[in-house]
C-alpha cells in the first residue's frame, strides 16, 4: 500500500514538473514574439524621425533663383512627406499587430487562471478523497486493534481460567491420595 502511494506521488509530482515546463516554455516564446514586434515598431519609429529630419532639411533648401524653392524642391519635400505616411501607416499596422498580441496574452492568462483554477479544484477534491480514505484506514486500524486487544483479554482469561482448573484438579487429587 505505501509502495502504490509513493510511486502514484512520484508520477504527479513529474506531470506537474512537465505541465509547469510546458507553460514557461509557451510563455517565453509569446515573450519573445512580443519583444520582436516592439523591436519592429522601434525600429520603424526610427525610421521615421529620420525621414522627419529629411522633411525638415528638404523644406529649406531652395536650389531656385534668388533663393527661392523650385518644383523640384517642393516635389521632393513632398516625396519625403509621402514615405513618411506610408511609415505611419506601417508602424499603425505594426502597432495593431503589438495589441493583438497583448490581447492574447490577456486571453492566455485568463484561460491559463480557469485552467489553474480547475486544476487546483480537482486537486482539493482529490486531497479531501484521499483525507476521507486516511480517515476510514484509521477507524479499521483502531477496530482491528481493539479485536486484537479484547482477543487477547479472552485469550488471557481462558489461560488462567484452564491453570486455575488445574490447579483445583491437582488438589482434588492431591487430598485423595
Amino acid at each position: 500500500m505505501v509502495f502504490a502511494y509513493g510511486y502514484t506521488m512520484k508520477k504527479y509530482i513529474v506531470l506537474m514538473l512537465m505541465v509547469a515546463f510546458a507553460c514557461t516554455a509557451n510563455a517565453q516564446s509569446d515573450t519573445s514574439a512580443y519583444q520582436i514586434q516592439r523591436l519592429k515598431i522601434n525600429s520603424l519609429l526610427a525610421e521615421r524621425s529620420a525621414k522627419f529630419g529629411q522633411y525638415e532639411a528638404s523644406l529649406n533648401e531652395r536650389t531656385g533663383i534668388f533663393g527661392f524653392q523650385t518644383k523640384d524642391d517642393i516635389r521632393h519635400s513632398n516625396e519625403i512627406l509621402r514615405e513618411i505616411t506610408l511609415n505611419d501607416n506601417n508602424i499603425f499596422k505594426e502597432l495593431k499587430v503589438l495589441m493583438d498580441y497583448k490581447d492574447l496574452q490577456a486571453k492566455q492568462i485568463e484561460n491559463n487562471a480557469s485552467t489553474n483554477k480547475e486544476r487546483m479544484q480537482g486537486y482539493m477534491l482529490a486531497i479531501k478523497k484521499l483525507q476521507e480514505q486516511n480517515q476510514v484506514l484509521r477507524n479499521e486500524v483502531k477496530k482491528q486493534e481493539s479485536a486484537e486487544s479484547f482477543a487477547w483479554y479472552v485469550v488471557t482469561f481462558l489461560i488462567l481460567t484452564i491453570i486455575g482448573l488445574a490447579w483445583i484438579v491437582y488438589r482434588k487429587f492431591k487430598t485423595r491420595l
